[in-house]
């Protein structure tokens, strides 16, 4: 018996049923939704704190990795098991509790960022990141990945709302870091290095966040323009009028023309597949009536034409073009790399020549959307999973985009972080001293380097492994 075999019969006889090695458990608890599959000896569902501590100190003493688990929503491979060993499943834990006076909420690390959204609203308080996985994502995820969404430009994203974090070192021990209070001046500032670390440093166990006040009115307006280009230059144009909308969202035409093809309907009728910008306004009555009457004079000076919503149901039907056009990009390739990528504004141009080059020379369709008031765009590259050539040509394209991204001043990640996928891309972005001193950190909390390993530091090509990716039924065909 192996070693690690060992280590798993000796903690199943200590916690029980909490401890499962059923192959179908394993399976599940194997990918995330990078689809990369590497099978765990164990999945582990602690109760408490102190079966925590006890996972993580019998991980320690025989040298098993462990990879903390909430949704296993990760794009890019932070969740999957790829040493194997135990998946720390905390998926159950759940808990939420208001403070409705405050305006903070103290959560469980697997409560559903939705379910969150739902919890404090009906409360008047509003929190606002918002992946567009938030209906199944978890929020101990969404603070590993640092995750964002189409909020971000105005309020920000997960970091800015976080006032603290519970949970426990790699060695088992358990830590506090930050405080339910809105200002905490008192050592160093340990809970932003756990947000974005992707599960490396420590087990987030439960957050405290920061509320603010549900906007009282919203306001929604879709335009188009003739190209790309124009497109980015009006949305310059707009933020130099010291507009801030709480969403601005692209969708170039390639992604238009796939909404438009899926649904049989134009989004302006007579000028079919025109990028779209869809701005949405927020905040008091009086302050979104004054800014519309400035969003609408630069709507009639700078786009093709544009409609805006009178009512939250004809604000639905706008927003019917973004929801549609990523499923529908499966028409293209019943494959996609989805890379979030972070573009200055000032270099929005330049990255749309540049990405015309790479249809050209990839000869792959690209279509791109994401969000144009943090730069926070999702470039697809789509292909044919059965063609070897098309699926080595996506992945020479995300090589080449990543750099372009540097070089334009940019970030090769926004919110999906690194994980497996994107760890060739790193040294790219951080130099070797930087690196060196990420490093550092991670030796001096995880001194045996249980926590989560083999990813971000570590390069894994996935293009070298095609066999790593599993096809599941849902998936789009």
């Amino acid at each position: 018996m192996s070693t690690h075999a060992k280590a798993t019969a000796a903690l199943k006889r200590r916690l029980g049923t909490r401890v499962s090695t059923q192959e179908t458990e394993r399976f599940r608890a194997s990918f995330d939704g990078s689809k990369l599959s590497f099978l765990p000896d164990a999945v582990v569902r602690p109760r408490n704190a102190s079966e925590i501590t006890a996972v993580l100190q019998a991980a320690n003493r025989h040298g098993v990795p462990v990879t903390t688990r909430g949704s296993g929503t990760s794009l890019t491979g932070s969740a999957s098991p790829v040493r194997g060993g135990w998946v720390l499943d905390l998926s159950r834990w759940k808990r939420m509790e208001l403070d409705p006076v405050a305006g903070t909420l103290g959560v469980q690390a697997g409560a559903i960022v939705a379910d969150i959204h739902r919890t404090v609203e009906a409360a008047g308080w509003f929190y606002p990141p918002d992946p567009a996985s938030k209906q199944y994502c978890s929020i101990g995820g969404n603070i590993a990945c640092n995750a964002g969404g189409m909020h971000g430009g105005k309020y920000g994203v997960t970091r800015d709302f976080v006032l603290a974090l519970k949970g426990h070192l790699p060695t088992g021990e358990y830590v506090e870091w930050g405080s339910g209070t809105k200002k905490f001046s008192s050592g160093f500032n340990l809970r932003d290095l756990w947000i974005g670390s992707e599960g490396m440093l420590g087990v987030v166990t439960e957050a405290t966040l920061k509320l603010i006040p549900l906007p009282a009115a919203r306001w929604t307006l879709l335009t188009s323009f003739a190209d790309e280009p124009a497109a980015f230059r009006a949305v310059k144009t707009l933020f130099a009028l010291r507009v801030q909308p709480a969403i601005c969202e692209f969708l170039d035409r390639y992604s238009v023309q796939c909404a438009e093809r899926a649904t049989g309907e134009t989004v302006f009728p007579g000028q079919a597949g025109k990028p779209v910008i869809l701005l949405e306004l927020a905040g008091t009555a009086s302050e979104v009536a004054e800014t519309r009457e400035t969003v609408l004079a630069w709507a009639r000076a700078h786009t093709e034409a544009f409609k805006e919503a009178r009512d939250r149901a004809e604000a639905e039907l706008l927003w019917s073009v973004r929801r549609r056009c990523s499923g529908a990009m499966f028409e293209l390739g019943d494959s996609k790399l989805n890379e979030d990528i972070v573009v200055p504004m000032r270099s929005y141009e330049r990255f749309a020549a540049y990405l015309e080059r790479l249809r050209r020379s990839s000869r792959l369709p690209i279509p791109t959307f994401g969000h144009l008031a943090d730069g926070n765009l999702h470039v697809n590259i789509m292909y044919h999973s059965a063609d070897h050539d098309e699926y080595l040509r996506a992945e020479a394209a995300v090589s080449q985009l990543m750099r372009a991204v540097v070089r334009l001043g940019g970030a090769i990640s926004g919110e999906h972080g690194i994980g497996l996928a994107k760890t060739p891309f790193l040294p790219f972005q951080h130099s070797p001293a930087q690196i060196r001193a990420m490093k550092a950190v991670k030796t001096a909390l995880d001194p045996q380097g249980i926590l989560n390993p083999g990813k971000m530091f570590e390069l894994f090509k996935v293009w070298e492994h095609p066999r790593l990716r599993i096809k599941l039924p849902w998936d789009h065909k």
